[in-house]
């Protein structure tokens, strides 16, 4: 069954029990006033008045990957590399546990002064990708990126095919098999893991990154293959992406493991619409659009948001 609780409503009530936690009060007012900023394995809220901003988890089980995220973020400061820092305001001991749900709180940045663009991504990742081992403190897995495939295909429930939850699956086990054997281009070590603009705040001394749940230490092609596949399948225009490449230094197309990297990211991207489909017609035509392209082997077929 889909997680149909996790709404909005949901999350601005967990919202209004953890903000009072050290902001002098206020909390259902704030939580009432906060602008949504993102629904999706997190509810995040921007909550101006404090300055702050909150992630509101699903449920309690990604707890070691909201903690893991905090030291990143504190390992990131001590190593100079810009980055959204955790607000130490409301408890040092982060996550917390609010209603079968996990809050955390992270500084409010300032207005952006322009989008992100393909350069701004590829200078952080030059920066992120120079950074020595993580501190024995701090443990990076390997960046997953099948690993959730069951999940979002068992919350999508009987809102898809059960032929296209067994496509996937038979596809998830074929790429992560292909995916162990890569010979890598470049040296090993921590990666963004979910390396997209999007992912890039431009502040007034430059841009953030952003989003750093998905650290990990691993090929670090896997940073450089999302652009590839924005390319392909989200409409990155072919220039833009040539600057991303050569503000880089290396196109990662050039590298004959790409093709399995792009083929693993396209297999999670669509299970990961799947979870969506229950209620959601959009997601469920966008899930069948790339399924069927997925099956159909054609690789021009564009993907959409929904």
């Amino acid at each position: 069954m889909a997680d149909a609780g996790f709404t909005e409503e949901r999350a601005r009530a967990v919202l209004a029990t953890a903000l009072p936690y050290g902001t002098g009060g206020g909390g259902a007012g704030d939580a009432a006033g906060a602008r949504l900023l993102a629904l999706g394995e997190n509810a995040v809220f921007a909550v101006d008045r404090l300055s702050l901003v909150v992630r509101v988890s699903r449920d309690l089980g990604v707890r070691e990957r909201a903690a893991r995220e905090l030291r990143v973020a504190d390992w990131l400061a001590r190593e100079g590399v810009p980055a959204v820092r955790p607000d130490r305001r409301f408890g040092p001991e982060q996550p917390l546990a609010y209603d079968g749900h996990l809050v955390t709180y992270w500084q409010q940045l300032p207005p952006p002064e322009r989008p992100a663009g393909p350069r701004d991504l590829a200078a952080l990742l030059r920066r992120v990708h120079a950074l020595p081992e993580a501190p024995p403190d701090l443990v990076l897995p390997r960046r997953d990126l099948l690993g959730g495939v069951e999940r979002w295909l068992r919350l999508a429930g009987d809102a898809i095919d059960p032929s296209d939850a067994a496509y996937l699956r038979a596809r998830r086990d074929d790429f992560a098999a292909a995916a162990a054997a890569l010979t890598p281009h470049l040296a090993p070590g921590p990666i963004h893991g979910d390396a997209l603009p999007r992912n890039v705040h431009i502040g007034p001394d430059g841009p953030v990154l952003v989003d750093l749940e998905t650290f990990a230490t691993d090929l670090r092609e896997h940073d450089l293959v999302v652009m590839a596949l924005s390319r392909d399948r989200y409409g990155l225009g072919a220039a833009a992406y040539d600057e991303f490449s050569a503000a880089y230094g290396w196109d990662v197309r050039e590298w004959p493991g790409c093709a399995v990297l792009r083929g693993a990211r396209e297999t999670a991207s669509c299970a990961w619409v799947a979870q969506h489909a229950p209620g959601n017609p959009a997601a469920l035509t966008e899930f069948r659009r790339r399924v069927g392209s997925l099956r159909e082997d054609d690789a021009a077929v564009r993907w959409y948001a929904f």
